[in-house]
């Protein structure tokens, strides 16, 4: 019977190759074609690209400003509880949904690390001319928490006043196995268009069971994902991980203790890379009942307060 099965899958993927071999396909930038810009609601991209902005406003001048990155099939909404709490507290809040997420343009569809970490840069440099002279900090919730990683360790550096990572997305080959490593691999490559749901992987990603509730009726959150989007996530974090070694800019990182998502053998290589480079001030902190979504917890006010605890005390 195995060697039926596996007869059986071959052939199914020489056929799908005989119709045609695929690649992973991504929708990326266009040429540049206009100067950025910043408006209320919308942030204009070089290429004319249109990401939807979400803004939480102080009553009074900001005493910071934080520019939160959301994380994988999620969008810049998934800071508002946080943002809220913030604002009362002096901190103007920024948001956006980033290309293929949310209601950006092609849901669904991969755009490439370089444009995530490009157009994060882009969006940096319009908030340091909006807020000249205020503190700009930037908070990433996992996949977002890895694009902040990248674009700090680039050689165009990242205009950080400091970045908070929640559960930032390490997790790429390293912690995969081999048989893991070539489905992704030949899926990525022949069913790029093949969709993938996380039904029946039995992963707790918060303790917050009204919140999660409230996601699977989101219309703006993936529920089922590209092949090659997984394929171009993966990168990412290996990427990241990979830029844990050179992060030389100041960084509270948070982790929770309970998160099934991001494995502990990744994290903890992270952690060991970061301690190389501990004269940047870096700060980590394990959450004992923290899950994935660290910052929707049931605990996530204790999460907000040390966040806002590390801006204010230098």
């Amino acid at each position: 019977m195995p060697g039926f099965l596996t007869s059986r899958i071959i052939a199914t993927f020489l056929s799908t190759w005989a119709l045609g071999a695929c690649a992973p396909q991504l929708i990326l930038p266009g040429p540049n074609i206009t100067e950025p810009k910043l408006t209320d609601t919308v942030l204009v991209m070089p290429d004319g690209v249109n990401l939807p902005l979400h803004q939480w406003v102080p009553r009074r001048v900001p005493k910071a400003v934080i520019l939160a990155l959301h994380g994988f099939n999620d969008y810049g909404l998934f800071i508002e509880k946080a943002a809220a709490y913030f604002r009362m507290r002096g901190v103007h809040i920024y948001a956006y949904d980033q290309r293929g997420f949310g209601a950006a343009p092609h849901l669904g569809q991969w755009p490439g690390r370089k444009a995530l970490a490009d157009d994060l840069i882009t969006v940096t440099t319009l908030l340091r001319k909006k807020h000249p002279g205020t503190p700009l900090y930037h908070l990433g919730a996992s996949m977002g928490g890895a694009v902040l990683m990248i674009a700090a360790t680039r050689d165009t550096q990242l205009r950080t006043d400091g970045l908070i990572l929640a559960a930032p997305a390490v997790w790429g080959r390293i912690s995969m196995s081999f048989y893991e490593r070539w489905a992704l691999s030949l899926m990525s490559h022949m069913m790029p268009w093949l969709t993938l749901s996380g039904k029946g992987l039995n992963i707790k990603p918060s303790d917050n069971i009204k919140m999660l509730r409230a996601l699977r009726r989101d219309p703006l959150i993936i529920k089922e994902t590209r092949v090659d989007a997984v394929w171009g996530l993966v990168n990412l974090m290996d990427d990241a991980l990979a830029s844990s070694s050179k992060l030389e800019t100041r960084a509270l990182i948070l982790f929770g203790e309970k998160d099934e998502i991001i494995k502990q053998k990744p994290a903890f290589k992270m952690q060991r890379n970061l301690s190389k480079k501990s004269k940047s001030g870096h700060q980590v902190i394990s959450y004992e009942q923290g899950y994935h979504m660290l910052l929707r917890d049931l605990q996530a006010e204790k999460v907000w307060r040390d966040i806002i605890y590390w801006i204010y005390k230098t």
